[in-house]
């Protein structure tokens, strides 16, 4: 799904982050690379799928496209292929710098948390109630009705920063502490809104690497939901698109 990675190198942008590469199947890149002017892009070997391979990993082709860079952001619009799913959790496992896991990024560990290490890295957890079901091995109904004490077992027992998605987005620390977000409204429940939240919160993370993670992580979503609410005072909610969202992120920056 390109413009799901697209959408992601827009926000952190918007975010403030100085410089954002897009790493993306080859076959993928012309597509991306005309969606914005001000990201770059790299090309990675893809699978029969066209999605990106493992072999991606081989011969230090990934370590020097992360070298130098401050935070990764990995899964919107890369597939639940097998193999990719096995390359998201080897670059999870493999690099120590900030990682931003959104959409089929989690799902590369669903049913297997177990394998998940955080290792006192930073490590931020973007999921829906759906994909918090599927990491955790729990019905929607058993998230959505004790949503605060599951997010903050969750984030505790991993030692993630997980930011459980929905009306009243929660963002919980892995000591225990949640942020109840109050911004954000219906229109926001529209493709790709969550793709714009994981370059946002790469974005400041990447410029706030002193502060705490969490602390960053909810001043993103607050800033989120914050453009959600400028973008539907000007379309309305129904109308309300991605693109909306994008455009009224300086607006909710000036706002602050």
């Amino acid at each position: 799904k390109t413009g799901a990675a697209a959408m992601a190198g827009k926000a952190a942008l918007r975010a403030g982050a100085g410089l954002v590469t897009i790493a993306t199947p080859k076959s993928s890149l012309p597509i991306i690379a005309s969606l914005g002017m001000e990201f770059m892009t790299e090309p990675l070997p893809e699978t029969d799928a066209g999605s990106i391979s493992l072999h991606a990993l081989d011969y230090g082709r990934l370590d020097q496209l992360v070298e130098g860079k401050d935070v990764l952001a990995i899964g919107p619009g890369i597939s639940a292929v097998p193999e990719t799913a096995e390359f998201v959790r080897a670059v999870v496992e493999k690099y120590d710098l900030p990682i931003v896991i959104d959409a089929d990024g989690l799902n590369a560990f669903a049913g297997g948390m177990k394998t998940f290490r955080a290792g006192g890295r930073v490590r931020v957890l973007t999921p829906h109630p759906g994909e918090m079901a599927r990491l955790s091995g729990k019905s929607v109904p058993e998230i959505l009705a004790h949503r605060l004490t599951e997010a903050r077992e969750f984030a505790h027992r991993h030692g993630v920063t997980l930011v459980l998605k929905g009306f009243r987005t929660l963002t919980a620390a892995p000591g225990g502490e949640v942020w109840v977000n109050p911004t954000g409204n219906p229109g926001m429940a529209s493709g790709g809104t969550g793709d714009v939240l994981t370059g946002l919160i790469a974005g400041l993370l990447a410029q706030h690497p002193a502060r705490s993670a969490t602390e960053v992580t909810a001043a993103a979503v607050y800033l989120h939901g914050l453009a959600g609410d400028l973008a539907a005072q000007q379309v309305g909610e129904t109308s309300l698109v991605v693109g909306d969202l994008l455009d009224a992120l300086p607006r909710a920056f000036r706002a602050l």
